[in-house]
């Protein structure tokens, strides 16, 4: 499947705001049977549309309420590297993304955790231990917004 028509979209869109709809409740939306719904989700999914389900957790309540961006220089830019570092990265529980990035840094890492102390301990214990890192910058962030999904163009 290749290209997906307005259907296709619409259901994009609906699954994006919720993704444990439930067949019938899609189906209604559309103005389908369901059987036809099912079979489009699971042709969205078998091509890869749909790439997988998750459920977003509240960062206040599991204590992750600090959110920091960490821009970080690399001794080098060969795939090895940015490959080594980017497992090392994402294998510490506080990295949430990392992002391989041009300009003045190398990767950006988004890291939450729950409070300054725990900020320290992160970046002295843990990021200060992971190879091929010159020198890091960190940002905090005072409030956001997040979009959970993009708008279907295609």
């Amino acid at each position: 499947m290749n290209k997906i028509d307005d259907t296709d979209k619409k259901i994009l869109s609906i699954l994006q705001e919720d993704a444990r709809i439930t067949t019938k409740e899609l189906a209604s939306q559309l103005n389908l049977s369901n059987t036809p719904v099912y079979e489009r989700v699971k042709k969205l999914e078998k091509s890869g549309y749909i790439e997988k389900y998750s459920a977003r957790l509240n960062a206040e309540k599991i204590g992750r309420n600090m959110t920091s961006f960490i821009m970080v220089s690399l001794k080098s830019h060969t795939k090895q590297v940015v490959e080594a570092f980017q497992k090392e990265a994402m294998a510490l529980p506080e990295v949430m993304e990392f992002y391989y990035i041009s300009g003045n840094y190398d990767a950006l890492l988004k890291v939450m955790v729950a409070n300054m102390g725990e900020f320290k301990v992160f970046l002295e214990e843990k990021l200060a231990s992971v190879e091929h890192i010159t020198q890091f910058q960190s940002i905090f962030v005072i409030s956001g917004d997040k979009k959970d999904g993009f708008q279907i163009t295609e």
